[in-house]
């Protein structure tokens, strides 16, 4: 059922207008083009006007997750039940209340403004405009390992012993349905694993890479009875399974629209488990993201969302160690200091870890780490240029440690140039718990993608909104490797990421972009 948004305190300007169901912002967007000519910078003010509609009735949804029994699948749907029932579980350290910590649509705030005496006034994040509550939230999913729940949060030694136990006969009831296996798209190591697959022959038989078409009909119909059985409004698919090796990109199998759907009837084999999920959830309208580092997004995945309107989103879940380092490398460059190299370890003991211990899966984690420096690089030709060197030596080493479980144990050096011959050294050592680092950025991004999908837009003067594009870029705060739309690059630093989504929700209510000019102190 669709819930009606009223709000507590509307803020109301000569921008914003309450039309119904729907709030209306006039905004008029600002920017410079720029040209150099030898040194010398061209720069030409633009601004265009804009019509902003949001649709205040939030939706019901649900979400189907590939990969439904992992380590974050199987976290998140325990966060919303605890959080639902309001359980207090006890640790070695006391109790503790079922919480969001670590989501930014539910635990962090925003800045509206100051007060009389020039002092920051914050609001709670999903305050200024209606989302999703995620206890709300319809979980289901598909996984190739049949354990239900209860198994699943087990066998993962994520969750303290006091809470499974007060969730046990909820997670018991959860099954995941059954999923899609191509062996040779994940480390070999999990075939033992893959006892619950729509293409294998029989219970004890080979698996089948043929009839693509019949699993894309299959996962399409999974959708839609979900859908239909509980009574949904829109579907969110995510993949937070097993990293798949990299696809090749083949002219003629999945280079366009047109060309990968023909790959998929014909059974070509460079079409992977994932992108098998993207087509079948796109055909159905059901935004999906891709939380892994895949290239699942290939370019005829792309242009089948773009013709489809559908929204997508990846790639990679953006945890602890990119999260540093996207904002530890933008830090450096941008106070003139020369990082030339840095050197990352990581062990960790779960699935994630076991799956990447394969070469070819650990390359796909290598590129969507690797890429978060690129644009600091780009951000600055007097550090990075043909005479001194355009590049920073960037080392990533993943091992499979099994005793340590979920914690993530991540190791950074920076080495960077100073001034005269000087030189630098930071080093971090960081331990993180990482499934549960990782469920709340799986909440943000299906409460965002749900949010994002009820604004339009117009330019001044047109007649019908639109939506907007389709490669949802304003999620690259929770993503390693974002997505981007064609022809433009990608932002990895985090603070300029966070910005472009506080800067989105405060001109929707019409409030200006954010600025730290702070006149009321500086100025006489």
């Amino acid at each position: 059922m669709t819930t009606n948004y009223v709000p507590k305190d509307k803020v109301v300007t000569e921008r914003t207008q309450y039309i119904e169901s729907s709030l209306l912002t006039k905004y008029t967007y600002h920017n410079a083009f720029v040209k150099e000519n030898n040194g010398e910078y061209v720069v030409r003010p633009t601004q265009e006007d804009y019509q902003f509609k949001v649709d205040l009735r939030v939706p019901k949804i649900g979400v189907m997750l590939v990969g439904l029994g992992g380590n974050n699948g199987s976290t998140l749907i325990s966060a919303i039940l605890a959080n639902r029932e309001k359980l207090v579980f006890n640790t070695k350290r006391g109790p503790i209340s079922a919480n969001y910590y670590g989501s930014v649509t539910q635990s962090a705030t925003i800045k509206l403004g100051i007060d009389n005496n020039g002092n920051d006034i914050y609001a709670p994040f999903n305050a200024l405009l209606p989302m999703v509550n995620p206890d709300d939230l319809i979980v289901s999913g598909w996984d190739i390992n049949k354990a239900d729940m209860k198994e699943a949060v087990r066998r993962s030694h994520v969750l303290e012993y006091d809470l499974q136990k007060k969730l046990s006969a909820k997670l018991e009831s959860i099954k995941p349905l059954p999923s899609i296996y191509y062996p040779d798209f994940i480390a070999a190591n999990q075939e033992h694993r893959a006892n619950n697959c729509i293409n294998r022959i029989n219970l004890d038989g080979e698996i089948s890479t043929r009839e693509k078409w019949k699993h894309v009909d299959h996962i399409r119909r999974d959708i839609r009875e979900f859908k239909e059985k509980n009574k949904l409004e829109e579907v969110i698919v995510l993949w937070t399974a097993n990293t798949e090796r990299y696809s090749s990109i083949i002219p003629g199998v999945n280079d366009t629209a047109d060309n990968l759907l023909k790959a998929i009837k014909e059974d070509e084999e460079e079409v992977s488990p994932s992108t098998i999920f993207a087509v079948a959830s796109i055909l159905e309208k059901a935004p999906y993201i891709n939380g892994s580092p895949q290239n699942t997004f290939v370019p005829g995945v792309i242009e089948l969302a773009e013709k489809s309107q559908s929204f997508i989103g990846g790639d990679d879940l953006k945890t602890g160690q990119t999260k540093f380092k996207s904002v530890l490398a933008a830090f450096l460059v941008d106070a003139g200091i020369r990082p030339v190299s840095i050197a990352s370890y990581n062990h960790l003991g779960n699935n994630d870890g076991y799956n990447l211990s394969s070469a070819k899966q650990f390359r796909s984690k290598e590129i969507s780490k690797s890429s978060v420096v690129d644009d600091a690089i780009d951000s600055n030709k007097y550090l990075y240029n043909k005479d001194v060197g355009s590049k920073i030596d960037h080392c990533i080493v993943i091992k499979y440690i099994p005793a340590v479980g979920d914690d993530k144990v991540a190791m950074d050096e920076y080495y960077s140039e100073l001034m005269l011959g000087g030189h630098n050294k930071v080093s971090i050592h960081n331990v993180c718990e990482d499934s549960l680092l990782a469920a709340p950025i799986i909440l943000d991004l299906l409460i965002m993608t749900e949010f994002l999908s009820r604004v339009t837009y117009k330019k001044e003067g047109a007649e019908n909104y639109e939506h907007l594009n389709n490669v949802l870029s304003f999620l690259s705060y929770w993503l390693k490797a974002p997505l981007t739309r064609k022809g433009f690059k990608a932002v990895n630093s985090l603070n300029k990421q966070r910005l472009g989504i506080d800067n989105l929700l405060r001109l929707l209510i019409g409030l200006e972009p954010l600025n730290e000019l702070r006149f009321e102190e500086r100025l006489n």
